[in-house]
């Protein structure tokens, strides 16, 4: 125990003496709270939109006002034709326009249903695809007022579409859809990885590098001691960074924690203690400061795209879906998320905590039977 305690002495030493690591380990989490929070987003606003309203009624003015007072849309133009739109869209200058036919109050008086023309530009089939889901969005909200307004159903569809817009949405756990609730939870456990495979496989393959690695080697300091002396103090620092990561976005960004926290922090210890494993695999595998971080970029590229922070598992192949299944960085997203939003107990993340603990046991042992100490 003693020869642990004065490794893991040795350890905070060095890191405090180390100009480079001590910033990077305090300023990271709110760097990149701040910063990625705000550009890693799918959300657009101020999409640029042409109505083109030949009813000129109370009906249709409401429904252009309606979505002009939101954040997403900001109208540009009312031209007179379609002529006169295709020409603002051909040259960039909207995003999308709307055609409200002649009658189209009348129609919807009387008849209870009605068409309306939408042409987006489909350059950038990212934000056109966006863009189209948030006009369905007001398009299925306006008709529910008109619903009210009317007395009967109103169905207001996409012309040359057969498909009545008629549904009805209700977000439970994320009421105004902000995307940085969706997100920041995510980038909490991408911190919390950075810190425990690039810091750890740098600062054990740091020691190779100097030459303080043999003199270790040859002291009766046991493998087993030596191995946690080392991580015990990266661990202690991501769960640092858990925790003030999660009171900078309580603060910043006001993200709520509907579940215990304990439940995240009581995961968080047994996820570190994976990805301190893979750090320490990382860096007996390589040479040099530069081979461990080619190494561990590599793997955090495939962790990243394949975790879900970004893009919906449900919606990759079902053979990358299977791939997932052995992705540390999944599991801990996916319970961050349902604590965090959904206020879920250990009997909903109790999958998620067997295969991080199974899978850390793993790594771990592996690490351990790897590391080559002679004495």
């Amino acid at each position: 125990m003693r020869q642990i305690l004065l490794i893991i002495i040795k350890e905070f030493k060095q890191i405090f003496r180390n100009r480079i690591l001590l910033p990077l380990i305090f300023m990271m989490p709110i760097i990149q709270l701040l910063i990625l929070a705000n550009a890693a987003t799918f959300e657009i606003k101020k999409i640029k939109l042409a109505i083109i309203d030949n009813d000129k009624s109370h009906i249709s003015k409401n429904f252009a006002y309606k979505l002009q007072s939101g954040d997403y849309f900001k109208i540009i133009d009312y031209p007179n034709s379609i002529k006169d739109a295709e020409k603002l869209l051909e040259t960039n200058s909207i995003d999308l326009y709307i055609y409200i036919p002649n009658n189209f109050e009348r129609n919807l008086a009387k008849e209870h249903t009605e068409k309306i023309g939408v042409v987006v530009n489909a350059i950038d089939g990212s934000k056109a695809g966006v863009s189209f889901n948030y006009l369905l969005n007001n398009i299925a909200s306006y008709q529910s007022e008109l619903t009210k307004t009317f007395g009967n159903k109103i169905n207001l569809q996409i012309a040359q579409s057969p498909k009545i817009i008629s549904n009805d949405y209700y977000f439970w756990y994320n009421l105004n859809q902000d995307y940085k609730i969706y997100v920041v939870p995510g980038l909490l456990v991408l911190l919390i990885t950075i810190v425990g495979i690039f810091l750890t496989a740098i600062n054990i393959v740091r020691e190779k590098e100097i030459g303080t690695i043999e003199q270790i080697n040859v002291t009766p300091i046991k493998k087993i001691e030596f191995i946690i002396g080392k991580l015990l103090p990266f661990w202690l620092i991501g769960m640092f960074e858990l925790i003030f990561g999660m009171i900078v976005a309580r603060i910043v960004y006001h993200i709520p924690v509907l579940g215990n926290p304990l439940l995240i922090i009581g995961f968080a210890s047994i996820y570190l203690t994976l990805v301190l494993g893979i750090g320490l695999l990382i860096s007996t595998a390589s040479q040099n400061q530069q081979q461990a971080v080619f190494i561990s970029w590599f793997f955090m590229l495939i962790f990243v795209l394949l975790s879900g922070l970004f893009t919906p598992i449900e919606n990759m192949p079902p053979l990358v879906q299977n791939i997932t299944l052995f992705n540390p960085l999944k599991y801990f997203i996916e319970v961050i998320r349902l604590v965090m939003l959904k206020g879920s107990t250990f009997s909903d993340i109790k999958l998620q905590f067997f295969m991080t603990t199974l899978y850390s046991l793993v790594i771990n042992s592996i690490a351990i039977l790897v590391y080559r100490k002679s004495s």
